[in-house]
């Protein structure tokens, strides 16, 4: 390791100090909701406190930021919210019985493990799917979802899951150099 990237990763992990200190101290105040001398010091101290006693691991970023994937991905998501909660208050509404439900299984193609927390978060956010568990060794994700009566409906699921997850990769993970590589596997579901 140079001499400049030593420097430039010591400057990052001050930066990333400051944002952290600078984040929990405007939690204390949003906490607290006063903002005065006092609480802003008390916040300082409570937020270095906590830095010191619960210091928290390094993570290695090796990503990249694309903007454009990413403002993609903040209007298909609210799309899709807007979409789902709609179909979810039909199906609360509608005179015909409960639809079928079940568990897919989708298999991840993120390399990042970031991006799959993100993603996870992101299909919790849609009313009608919740995450239920994640398999990172195999890269599997099962997710309950409120409508898999049809074939159709399923397709939806597993189009709406690849691209958000596409649209996450393309924002946040870099192209080339991820040490392994991406599974092949279909698409399965379980009853």
């Amino acid at each position: 390791m140079s001499d400049e990237q030593t420097a430039r990763g010591t400057r990052r992990d001050t930066v990333v100090r400051i944002a952290i200190l600078i984040w929990l101290t405007l939690v204390w105040i949003a906490l607290w909701g006063d903002l005065s001398v006092a609480n802003l010091l008390g916040g300082l101290v409570v937020a270095a406190l906590i830095m010191v006693a619960l210091p928290l691991p390094r993570v290695p970023v090796a990503g990249r930021l694309s903007l454009l994937p990413l403002l993609e991905l903040l209007v298909v998501s609210a799309y899709y919210a807007v979409e789902s909660s709609l179909q979810v208050a039909w199906f609360a509404i509608r005179p015909a019985p409960t639809p079928v439900s079940g568990v897919l299984r989708v298999y991840s193609g993120t390399r990042s493990d970031l991006v799959l927390v993100l993603w996870a978060d992101l299909l919790n956010l849609i009313p009608g799917t919740m995450v239920l568990e994640i398999d990172r060794s195999r890269c599997v994700v099962y997710v309950h979802v409120l409508d898999v009566g049809s074939d159709a409906a399923v397709d939806k699921f597993y189009r709406t899951t690849r691209r958000l997850e596409r649209l996450l990769i393309e924002g946040l993970e870099r192209p080339t150099g991820w040490p392994f590589a991406r599974p092949t596997s279909p698409p399965e579901v379980t009853p």
